[in-house]
């Protein structure tokens, strides 16, 4: 049994704006991170609606390994992805309810990197050092108040 934590959050208000850190985010089913872009319909790939839309996370780990591993430095927020975590296996959670604090949430599927995150990094070759590490896309099933620091663990 593993049990992990948010160490950041982010939102960004529109496609391609700044992704900006906050201290806790309302989550809301079917619509995602209040104040977030997807949350408004506003993101760049809000046209591919569908729940895979609603919550990011990235592992802090895998942004530790690309500097490693590429000698790329990728800030949490240059990740595009709403929740940080360390300590989580995020590909284990394909399929699978989990729980942020008291925030149920689905992995829906891999994030996979785009070339969309690259140019707005200014980072050449992020996408291939992120490759089937790129984090998780969720679905919010439960409505609560994500906060940094939280808990992250399976659901039961």
């Amino acid at each position: 049994m593993w049990q992990g934590e948010i160490v950041a959050i982010h939102v960004a208000s529109a496609a391609a704006a700044p992704m900006r850190p906050v201290e806790e985010v309302r989550a809301v089913p079917g619509r995602g991170l209040e104040g977030d872009r997807y949350f408004a319909g506003q993101g760049t790939y809000s046209a591919k609606a569908g729940p895979h839309r609603e919550v990011t996370l990235i592992e802090l780990e895998a942004l530790e390994a690309i500097q490693r591993d590429a000698g790329i430095t990728l800030g949490l927020a240059e990740s595009r992805r709403n929740l940080v975590t360390r300590g989580v296996p995020l590909s284990h959670l394909v399929g699978r309810e989990f729980l942020v604090g008291t925030v149920r949430l689905r992995g829906i599927k891999l994030c996979e990197p785009c070339l969309h995150m690259e140019r707005l990094s200014g980072r050449a070759g992020v996408c291939s050092a992120l490759v089937h590490r790129g984090g998780l896309n969720a679905q919010v099933l439960e409505e609560g108040v994500v906060r940094v620091g939280d808990v992250v663990r399976p659901a039961e």
